[in-house]
């Protein structure tokens, strides 16, 4: 798969349509933007940018499946046709958690799904397993190969509005947050499907959400939030990061959002845990960073804090339109005036391709196999509530024979 990265990044370069004299920044800054597309169909405006090696990434949202009982043929044809246009293969993305951050849903004809937080009250590895596998199938066969998933977030405020009320995490305790997060991302490269973990440096004492506007935990946030991070890294089982816009001046003592912070970003997840892939940033236009920065500030701290693919949805009401081009130009700019250091988007750029280089690419008729076996097990429990499946051991024997093992 890397040879394959490098010859497509080398026809990339001599391919005609790009005439005259290739600007290779152009690029690499590409591979750092992610975008949104407008509906549930093909978008050529979309299809250009990518096919100019404008953009790197995709992500879909609800909005972008087609209200139909069987949406499955029609986005694996968008997935296929974005993919096929790009020459160096792009991050199609999903957050696909589960339960209420759910895009593929039955009533489109897609497996059911139950929340972390469902999971975690019931303390079963088996169901996580068999949820995760379901979910990884599905976007395998559907043409995704990032899953903004799990989250892992620490329950620890029962009031946060935008973790716990949810229920998009899996536990307060981080070691069974760990765990449970631990057997999804198995599931998930089992097919090939790259996993980010979410929300650096951690959301779950947050009291408010960052979609509307500051959520301020600095005296809420504890250490353990970072311990989940810490035991997946140490295990090797982390693919990807997704960060935060919590602000945290116990961590940050500027104030900035995780997302915009060196000292969180490059201090804590590069340099204290040892975190050296791929940085996804949370929405960049969500309303506690479109609201208090400027695009042109914004991306030059997140890039400078270490973000590698900045995310800009277009799906948050009320956020100004953030066009490729603008994003791109701002960029390009920055690197010129030395704002942003050359150097620093070619850290970026060669962490991307690396995780690039370890995307799945089974075939089709695999995935659909797989999809409708599990759709069937699906169906046959759909009835059955979900505090009553087949006993398993508790989490803290299942952890304590673990440890066992490993001395």
């Amino acid at each position: 798969m890397k040879k394959y990265l490098f010859i497509c990044f080398c026809s990339f370069l001599s391919n005609s349509v790009f005439s005259q004299a290739v600007d290779i920044l152009d690029i690499k800054i590409g591979q750092m933007i992610l975008i949104g597309m407008p509906k549930a169909e093909l978008d050529e405006k979309v299809l250009e940018e990518v096919r100019n090696g404008k953009v790197g990434a995709l992500i879909f949202f609800e909005k972008n499946i087609p209200n139909k009982p069987n949406a499955f043929a029609s986005v694996k044809n968008m997935t296929w046709t974005y993919q096929k246009a790009a020459s160096i293969p792009l991050f199609i993305c999903i957050d696909q958690e589960g339960g209420k951050v759910n895009r593929l849903k039955e009533k489109y004809g897609f497996p059911r799904s139950i929340t972390a937080g469902a999971l975690g009250k019931y303390k079963s590895l088996d169901s996580v397993r068999f949820y995760a596998e379901a979910t990884a199938a599905t976007l395998a066969g559907l043409g995704f190969n990032v899953n903004f998933a799990p989250v892992v977030d620490l329950a620890t405020n029962k009031d946060n509005p935008i973790i716990a009320k949810p229920e998009r995490a899996y536990s307060a305790n981080p070691d069974t947050v760990a765990m449970m997060a631990k057997e999804v991302i198995k599931m998930h490269r089992k097919y090939g499907v790259i996993t980010s973990l979410k929300h650096f440096p951690g959301h779950g004492s947050s009291k408010d959400d960052t979609h509307l506007g500051v959520a301020d935990v600095t005296n809420t946030w504890s250490e353990d939030e970072l311990k989940p991070y810490k035991l997946l890294l140490d295990s090797g089982y982390v693919d990807g990061v997704m960060t935060s816009h919590i602000v945290n001046k116990n961590l940050d003592p500027k104030g900035y959002p995780g997302t915009l912070s060196k000292d969180i970003l490059d201090g804590i997840l590069r340099k204290r845990l040892g975190y050296n892939g791929v940085v996804f940033s949370d929405d960049m236009q969500m309303h506690a960073i479109s609201k208090n920065y400027g695009l042109e500030e914004t991306i030059r701290l997140a890039i400078n804090a270490g973000v590698d693919v900045m995310c800009f949805s277009n799906n948050i009401a009320g956020s100004d339109e953030r066009t490729v081009d603008k994003v791109h130009a701002i960029i390009k700019k920055l690197v010129s005036t030395g704002e942003i250091k050359s150097e620093r988007i070619d850290e970026s750029f060669q962490r991307i391709l690396q995780l690039k280089a370890r995307m799945g690419n089974r075939d089709i008729a695999s995935y659909k196999a797989e999809i409708a076996k599990l759709q069937n097990q699906i169906k046959v429990q759909a009835e059955t509530p979900v505090q009553t499946p087949q006993p398993v051991a508790p989490v803290e024997s299942t952890r304590k024979k673990k440890k066992s093992k490993k001395n």
